[in-house]
């Protein structure tokens, strides 16, 4: 018995070392994604807190001692009312015009108070005066603003691993090989499949989003149905990204690999866990091109700020083309062997 083990071990490692390039992913895919991560989050003067300034034309006295405080991101910002609403999300703890010297906190905000005294301690012998306002609002907790990220990644891992990995299985074991002579096209084989893995990620979603709603009871001021369009047309274009990875591969390996290679990154650049309010800029435009973002941002909207369907209407028209396009890339580049 401990002979056969030990054969199909060394069987098994065999396989895995000849097939180089499941070996190279297996190897590439961590140093890639600390690099992005070193690259995106690690900075020579990490900062801890966040405060939007509002553009002037130069910063003098106080205000130039306050730019000066170490460990806080500052952000420019063109005018302060249009912000109002990423202090009262914790997006930014501190929002300062110093033409007029008046700055915006939430009081809910433990960041907001401390940098509120750092504001304060930097005015202090100037002579001049600072006007307080607060955010007022509803609170939104934490819970009710990661929520959306949270069903938005569970319908990507489900998408993704649920169509790219199984294809690509079909495709080892000679699954796709038979079908090929049937008549059925590989569009009606890749729409057969978007259907029947749209209908499994809708309903245990929608079961995953009453059980919490039930225990967590989030917030919740947009329309359901504008929801479950986003939640929908987001199962679809993660769907879709799947099928592509799919399209040509026959080592699971190398599948894995490179649907992890599509999810981390979304899952961490996304907005899912943290915003990505004073991120590098370039960070935040290639965020903009990961579905996941879209799908968090809208879902967010609807649910926290009650938006309507036109006021996610860019973010569903990013979903809906993009997801057009990968099903028409993944039905021609598709082979059956």
């Amino acid at each position: 018995m401990l002979n056969r083990i030990y054969a199909l071990f060394v069987a098994r490692n065999l396989e895995f070392f000849r097939d180089r390039s499941a070996l190279a992913w297996s190897i590439l895919l961590p140093i890639l994604i600390i690099f992005v991560f070193a690259f995106a989050f690690t900075d020579d003067n990490p900062e801890k807190f966040k405060v939007a300034l509002v553009k002037t034309a130069g910063l003098e006295g106080a205000t130039a001692r306050f730019r000066q405080t170490r460990f806080i991101r500052f952000i420019e910002y063109d005018e302060a009312e249009t912000n109002l609403h990423k202090v009262e999300r914790h997006q930014i703890d501190l929002l300062f015009d110093p033409n007029s010297r008046r700055y915006w906190i939430n009081q809910t905000s433990p960041n907001g108070y401390i940098v509120e005294k750092l504001l304060v301690a930097a005015f202090a012998d100037s002579g001049e005066s600072l006007q307080q306002n607060l955010v007022e609002g509803d609170e939104i907790r934490y819970i009710d603003w990661v929520i959306p990220g949270v069903i938005g990644m569970n319908i990507m891992w489900g998408a993704l691993f649920g169509i790219g990995y199984v294809i690509v299985r079909y495709r080892k074991f000679g699954v796709l090989k038979r079908l090929r002579a049937t008549p059925v096209t590989a569009m009606e084989f890749l729409s057969a499949q978007i259907l029947s893995r749209l209908w499994l990620l809708v309903l245990v979603n929608t079961v995953i989003f009453i059980a919490m709603d039930y225990f967590v009871d989030f917030r919740m001021l947009g329309s359901y149905i504008n929801l479950f369009l986003v939640f929908t047309l987001g199962c679809i274009n993660m769907i879709c990204c799947g099928l592509v990875v799919a399209a040509r591969i026959s080592s699971e390996e190398v599948a894995n690999g490179i649907l992890n290679l599509f999810s981390w990154p979304m899952m961490f650049l996304s907005g899912v866990w943290f915003s990505l309010e004073g991120a590098h800029p370039l960070m935040q435009k290639f965020a903009l091109l990961l579905p996941l973002t879209h799908i968090t941002d809208a879902a967010r909207e609807i649910m926290i700020d009650g938006a309507g369907i036109l006021q996610v209407s860019d973010h569903l028209l990013v979903l809906g083309v993009s997801s057009v396009i990968l099903l028409v890339v993944g039905a021609r580049i598709f082979q059956w062997e």
